[in-house]
């Protein structure tokens, strides 16, 4: 913590502080015994941030509130103003979140009401953990506030996965995992490029970013597709009855997820421990490249207290939520003309990622595209090294036959987004013509998936 300290000695607050300092110790007025305290004395000096405000321990300049616990007035304003103009607009849909939860019970037989508005309700619930996220982030060293924030950011994904596990959907699963890959890394990547682009000509971005980001989504893309082509290779072959196959390869399935976790913990210490001085520099740098770097150093920020009870009262409401609209897949399926890989691929992943997306494309719109990078990245590598392997590990200890055998037609969508995005990376630049190119692959790839026909094989797979 003495390093975070020492990083932002700069800012204006301390620059302040030690000309105060500096003219107490040279004033010639001053008694000689003033001296001696100023110079030896052990105990703390009290630091002030840009605002004014006298800094906490533990607590990042940037993200002092300048007040202790919860005050509900400052909390429900500065929740509804949110982190940007996006992001507020989005906390016009609050009252689809009542009313989702309220037709629920009373009309339980309107499902296509029901999953209407509780896949509206989920975007502000989901925008209030990105919000308040963020907001913690911004009170905690760079590279563990960016790690944090998409944590929390991946916990209405986590949600969805593990109420659909327990309802049984596997192959809604298995499509929403690719899914919010590819939502991540085509939409959210493409509308950063696009967003960043139509007010520079170009934006550049940090080699240790997009080379790490490449490579990490390569070996996912690699460790994800394994299991899909071990049972595609042994599909048919007269000596492996289809029984068998199936626990082969849910066995290699759980394996392979336990090796991704693996290496999503060398990713996470990778970041945190060894190399982290280079990303909070490069990250540091960022900000002060932020176009309203002015703007969001002045607005009142959440307590500690209120980001705690933000993050609480929005999980409760997701967690809630993605049970009605999950309970109403089954139904939507069968009787709207719409197909689980529709649901899955598309779907799902838009309304759990919209927070983060949100987030990112604000952030490559204030010229700040390694940070916009590390959440798009960041965000995507948490989906394919953490979160789907925890749902196989969970289905494991649930006796659910969950695995990483996907459609093939999913899976090549996968790999080959991931080449595309690595070849844009490639040369740490973007434009707009590259984001909306991504945007239009993930345009090309949803028509397709609203005309692929759905399977329900993977579904009724005994337990």
């Amino acid at each position: 913590m003495s390093t975070l300290l020492h990083r932002h000695k700069a800012t204006d607050g301390d620059d302040s502080q030690n000309d105060i300092e500096m003219k107490n110790s040279t004033s010639p007025t001053a008694p000689p015994e003033a001296h001696t305290v100023e110079k030896h004395s052990v105990l703390p000096i009290h630091r002030v941030n840009h605002n004014g405000h006298k800094v906490t321990k533990h607590i990042a300049p940037d993200g002092e509130s300048g007040r202790k616990g919860i005050h509900p007035l400052h909390f429900f304003r500065i929740v509804w103003r949110s982190s940007s103009d996006a992001s507020r607009a989005v906390n016009i849909l609050w009252p689809a979140v009542p009313a989702a939860i309220a037709m629920r019970y009373a009309r339980k037989d309107q499902n296509l009401a029901i999953f209407v508005l509780s896949y509206i309700a989920m975007v502000p619930c989901a925008n209030l953990i990105g919000f308040a996220g963020q907001e913690l982030a911004r009170k905690l060293p760079k590279v563990f506030g960016i790690l944090l924030e998409t944590t929390l950011g991946s916990v209405v994904e986590i949600i969805l996965f593990m109420v659909l596990l327990t309802k049984g959907q596997i192959a809604v699963i298995q499509a929403a995992i690719l899914g919010s890959i590819l939502a991540t890394l085509l939409l959210c990547l493409g509308l950063c490029f696009f967003a960043g682009g139509m007010r520079r000509d170009e934006q550049e971005f940090e080699e240790a970013v997009s080379e790490v980001g490449s490579g990490l989504l390569l070996t996912a893309g690699v460790g994800l597709a394994v299991p899909t082509i071990f049972y595609i290779a042994l599909d048919g072959t007269p000596n492996v009855t289809h029984d068998q196959l199936e626990i082969d390869v849910t066995t290699v399935s759980r394996i392979t997820s336990v090796f991704l976790i693996i290496a999503y913990a060398f990713y996470i210490w990778f970041q945190t421990q060894t190399h982290h001085g280079i990303y909070d520099t490069i990250l540091e740098a960022d900000e002060e490249r932020d176009a309203d770097r002015h703007k969001d150093l002045k607005k009142d920020k959440l307590t500690f207290t209120e980001c705690v009870i933000a993050l609480t009262i929005s999980i409760a409401l997701v967690t809630l939520i993605a049970i009605a609209l999950v309970e109403k897949i089954p139904a939507i399926v069968e009787n709207h003309n719409v197909t689980e890989a529709f649901t899955g691929l598309i779907l799902v992943p838009l309304v759990e990622k919209a927070a983060e997306h949100l987030t990112a494309v604000d952030e490559a719109w204030d010229n700040q595209m390694n940070f916009a990078l590390s959440h798009v990245l960041g965000a995507t590598i948490q989906t394919a090294l953490f979160n789907a392997p925890l749902v196989v590990i969970v289905g494991w200890g649930l006796g659910k036959q969950m695995n990483l055998n996907f459609d093939l037609f999913n899976i090549v969508v996968l790999i080959l987004a991931i080449l595309v995005v690595g070849n844009f990376l490639r040369d740490q630049k973007s434009n707009y013509l590259e984001g909306a190119l991504c945007v239009i692959v993930y345009g090309i790839i949803a028509v397709a998936a609203f005309y692929y026909p759905g399977t329900d094989v993977k579904a009724d797979t005994p337990e």
